[in-house]
């Protein structure tokens, strides 16, 4: 198959910068975050580590995530404990918690302008 992976994630945002510097200061994703294999980073490019990543639409009808919303995105994380403490101690609310067994933690909570992250710590 001649796709690699994910190119990127594109969204609508009325304030495109601030929810920008939201994702970059909470969560350390977006332009800028990580280096490529010689050490480099770029304003525009976001280097993640290697992982697992599930592609999958869910049912229209679907309550996993706010029916106004078509999409969510899911982070893969380290140290989930750790990274919701900063998140409640900078005031971010925490609205869902659970785990799957064989497959990790989870726990959601919300962009500025409302799109649900989830934060995925695996098994």
């Amino acid at each position: 198959m001649p796709v690699l992976g994910m190119g990127g994630y594109f969204f609508r945002a009325r304030d495109p910068a601030a929810v920008k510097a939201w994702y970059r200061e909470q969560l350390g994703v977006g332009g800028g975050c990580g280096t490529d294999a010689d050490g480099q980073a770029n304003e525009w490019l976001w280097h993640p580590a290697g992982g697992p990543m599930v592609f999958e639409p869910f049912k229209a009808d679907s309550d996993y995530f706010p029916a106004d919303r078509t999409a969510m995105i899911n982070l893969r994380v380290s140290d989930l404990d750790g990274l919701l403490d900063r998140l409640r101690a900078n005031g971010i609310e925490i609205t869902r918690e659970e785990a799957m067994d064989g497959v990790g933690r989870f726990a959601r909570i919300h962009d500025p302008e409302g799109n649900p992250v989830e934060l995925w710590e695996p098994a």
